[in-house]
């Protein structure tokens, strides 16, 4: 009966009723060739008709303090646009029976204008408002064009529509949201119950699911809020449940597939290193070292995450896991995200690792230094000590991923600031060494439901705690017109020896632009306010030895401002820099803005960040603490700029501002699924849908733990579905 099921299923499209054979070529053109693949094209949103008011109703709704959405279903009488300021915006009027009431855009003005029709009928949600002259509003509503026949068949029904996208191909066989609909009605009536299971029935059962051919019917045509609900429930489940199978296979495959390297923990170096290090550990740094030393004497490949706000230490963390290699005789690579940043870690690393070999009268651990700026002659120096072990400690760039670079005995990959290395470029490292331990390292804390899913297949540490002695960076936000007075008072504190970094943004993206504003600002500054005191200048188009110099100059105290661009970003240390100056702030991301602010108070001395905005964000600002947890997506576009500045200045906890960062972004641009290789999602909410993602993961990496090779009679469903669906993935092998 099954395989009758699957045939039919598997016909052409054209054998549904009201397509045909013409209809069936304008569903190929765009990926529905058969009746499954019908069934499984999905609505893009619902109309909830059940909670639809007339005009009237809704008055009396906004009269009793109503903060919900409300649906209206209304027909445009006029619509005009007028200016405010330098930007338009326009304003549409509705009426039925009972009243009249306004729709207002303030972006998209051209778009909506023309959407909009006098005499036509429309259905538009969103928050009611008042306007300062007491009429009622919806800002920025969602809103669908409703056809005669619809406002006939669902006006008074309180049913819960869906809307489908209707791309050209299709609008030009005369399909539109009505006929549309019609189809799928066909279709899932017909054909739904046909459908096949494809999660184990303890699975459904257990997470309270619904099966597969009620979940088709109820994403198209649920009867309630709760039939939706729980129809998505089923379908957010299964795609975050495959890829968590996905991820566990990964990790588990990876860890039983190729052997590791035990390593000896040697307790008396280990106990030396730490009472020569001017301060104490802290907690959370002593938990990372237990999970790594966990890790390293186990014979199979340790793949952890270590995850630490900005100035927590990790770097001193992954240091000492590089002793412990060399002391086995490994070599370790240290690969950082910039050519200054390695040259830093070098400097720091190797003057660190000599005198702690001269206080304690042994040969120092060899330290070399891999990045695409050498000059030939000190770079086949190099190449010629890590190919015969005498660099035990490697640290670099990009140029490690070169062919020519050969190693001895690689058993450590240290990855810092891991986000900015894609999978290809790890791999290619990876594959220099007998399966290395790894550490990856990220100073952009990672959202939580992220950590259960792009990098589920890691180990997690965290180190939340700052070094000891440290003090809050006290962040400000300010509008360019108090530029002056924040001048004067950086002129003030450089008398009393405290350093100053001013940060200037990048210009449409390019690196002419930005040499050209920092330049000119330098001019100026140093011409005017800045005569008195020293001043250096940083940009990207520098070579690496020329931001190394003025680094180091800085660091020496011969400037007492450095007027940059972002090159600073990642990783520099100057721990006399308790100042920094972030200009344009509203035009930085909330985690670039947050690893701005973490190159000052590197020190025991009260740090400040100073963010200086345009006079509209900061009006904004200072009126409003705006509640991210209850903006509506529209609202969130709207105050992106205000919710990050104003985030900035409310939290100094990494962890929260990237939580902040995730919804305000949206995961599209932080999840990085091409670049991960994990499948695209298209259910899954990833900010809002933790406990979904968390239930999921739990059972996945449980059954793979189980059963690495899904030869179990009861994994034969999840077999076959990775089979036919996610074979392409590159972490899947030996199943298939």
């Amino acid at each position: 009966m099954n395989s009758i099921n699957e045939n039919i299923l598997n016909q052409s499209v054209q054998y549904v009723k009201a397509v045909g054979p013409k209809r069936a070529e304008s569903f190929e053109s765009i990926g529905i060739k058969t009746i499954r693949d019908l069934l499984f094209y999905f609505p893009s949103k619902h109309l909830d008709r059940s909670t639809t008011l007339t005009i009237g109703k809704a008055y009396s709704y906004l009269v009793d303090g109503y903060e919900g959405e409300i649906t209206i279903i209304a027909e445009v009488v006029k619509k005009g646009k007028r200016r405010y300021g330098k930007k338009e915006m326009i304003k549409v009027s509705l009426k039925d029976s009972t009243g009249l009431f306004e729709c207002v855009w303030f972006q998209g003005v051209k778009y909506i204008y023309d959407i909009f029709q006098e005499g036509k009928t429309y259905a538009v949600s969103g928050k009611p408002t008042r306007s300062k002259y007491g009429d009622m509003q919806l800002i920025h509503p969602d809103y669908d064009r409703i056809s005669q026949d619809e406002t006939n068949e669902y006006l008074n029904t309180g049913k819960i529509i869906p809307f489908y996208r209707i791309p050209k191909t299709i609008k030009n066989k005369n399909l539109g949201d009505f006929s549309l609909r019609r189809i799928l009605n066909n279709a899932v009536e017909k054909y739904a119950d046909l459908l096949q299971e494809t999660l184990p029935e303890n699975i459904v059962q257990g997470n309270d699911l619904l099966k597969i051919n009620e979940a088709v019917k109820n994403i198209h045509f649920p009867l309630g809020k709760e039939s939706y609900n729980k129809a998505l429930k089923r379908f957010k489940f299964e795609e975050i449940f495959y890829l968590e199978i996905l991820i566990a296979l990964r990790k588990y495959q990876y860890k039983s597939t190729f052997p590791g390297i035990a390593m000896n923990i040697n307790n008396n170096l280990l106990k030396n290193f730490l009472d020569f290090l001017p301060y104490k550990l802290t907690d959370d740094q002593q938990n990372t070292l237990r999970d790594i030393f966990a890790d390293m004497k186990m014979a199979q490949p340790m793949n952890r995450l270590i995850q630490g706000d900005v100035g927590s230490g990790k770097t001193i963390v992954s240091l000492i896991a590089m002793i412990i290699a060399a002391d086995n005789g490994y070599q370790s690579v240290l690969m950082a995200p910039t050519e200054i940043l390695a040259d830093q870690h070098y400097k720091n690393i190797s003057k660190m690792l000599n005198d702690f070999a001269n206080k304690n009268n042994f040969d120092p651990i060899q330290v070399s230094l891999l990045i695409g700026g050498q000059n030939k002659k000190d770079r086949t120096k190099v190449l010629k000590k890590i190919e015969t072990g005498e660099s035990k400690i490697i640290i670099g760039t990009h140029a490690l991923f070169e062919e020519k670079v050969s190693f001895n005995n690689l058993g450590l990959i240290i990855v810092d600031e891991q986000h900015r290395f894609g999978v290809e470029q790890r791999g290619k490292l990876l594959k220099k060494g007998k399966v290395p331990d790894v550490i990856v390292m990220s100073a952009t804390p990672i959202p939580r439901t992220l950590t259960m899913t792009v990098y589920a297949d890691l180990d997690v540490s965290l180190i939340k705690e700052l070094p000891r002695g440290r003090k809050k960076i006290k962040t400000v936000l300010r509008r360019g017109s108090n530029l002056p007075d924040i001048y004067n008072y950086i002129v003030n504190k450089a008398k009393e020896g405290i350093q100053s970094f001013i940060v200037y943004p990048l210009v449409e993206d390019s690196e002419k632009l930005e040499l050209k504003s920092a330049e000119t600002y330098y001019n100026n500054l140093t011409n005017t306010f800045f005569n008195d005191i020293n001043v250096g200048l940083l940009h990207g188009r520098m070579s690496w030895q020329e931001k190394e110099n003025i680094m180091l100059q800085f660091k020496a105290h011969k400037f007492n401002v450095l007027i940059s661009t972002t090159v600073i970003e990642v990783g520099i240390d100057i721990p006399n820099a308790n100042i920094i100056l972030i200009n344009d702030a509203h035009r930085f991301g909330l985690s670039q803005l947050h690893q701005l602010r973490g190159r000052v108070g590197r020190s025991e001395k009260q740090a400040y960040c100073i963010l200086v905005t345009d006079d509209k964000n900061i009006k904004y600002n200072l009126k409003k603490d705006i509640s991210i947890e209850y903006l509506s997506t529209v609202q969130l576009n709207m105050y992106k700029s205000s919710i990050r500045l104003n985030s900035m200045v409310k939290y100094s906890d990494g962890f929260k501002l990237a939580e902040i960062d995730l919804k305000l972004r949206g995961p599209g641009d932080i999840f990085g699924t091409k670049q991960s290789g994990l499948p695209d999602l298209v259910f899954i909410d990833i900010v809002n849908d933790t406990d979904i993602i968390e239930d999921a993961k739990y059972i996945a990496f449980k059954l793979i733990k189980d059963d690495i090779k899904l030869e179990k009679e009861k994994n034969n469903l999840i077999r076959q579905q990775l089979k036919n669906n996610y074979s392409s993935h590159f972490f899947y092998s030996k199943i298939a």
